[in-house]
């Protein structure tokens, strides 16, 4: 299995301790307009949020792992509930390689693969340099074009 570029925990942190603020000064504003607590309340769930993020962020990167084989892109993710996909490169409608505001600060891109048949069924490879997204991308559009039956130039 390969493992996603080191950098991804930087983003993945960023978003948790993001989130562990956000939710931390509702609750101090909430907690001092409706129930009259101190302004503790508010860092201390600060706190317990940020320490959470951390762990989770640390486990998710030891977890997260992809492999392109022959016929198919395996993914394997999740921290409470692990999830393998496998994707039949005979599913795959195309592939986008992406980079969001926060991924290009990080020097990081995704390659996103959508497949036929189901709404939502795509899957994110996030956390990958730039060269390595469009070489994947381009390896992923390889292979399902092979698998394609039929005439090669009707797919993807």
């Amino acid at each position: 299995m390969e493992r996603l570029d080191s950098r991804v925990r930087v983003v993945w942190l960023g978003s948790a301790l993001v989130t562990a603020l956000v939710v931390g000064v509702a609750v101090a504003i909430a907690g001092r307009r409706l129930f009259e607590v101190g302004l503790w309340v508010g860092p201390a769930v600060f706190a317990v949020l940020a320490v959470l993020g951390v762990a989770y962020t640390l486990q998710r990167y030891r977890v997260w792992g992809f492999d392109i084989e022959s016929d198919a892109v395996t993914l394997e993710r999740g921290v409470v509930t692990r999830v393998n996909s496998v994707v039949p490169f005979v599913r795959v409608q195309h592939v986008d390689s992406q980079r969001g505001p926060i991924e290009r600060l990080a020097g990081l891109s995704s390659v996103v693969v959508y497949t036929a048949g189901s709404r939502g069924a795509d899957v994110t490879i996030p956390g990958l340099r730039p060269e390595r997204a469009e070489a994947i991308q381009a390896e992923l559009r390889r292979l399902a074009t092979e698998s394609e039956p039929g005439d090669p130039e009707d797919a993807v």
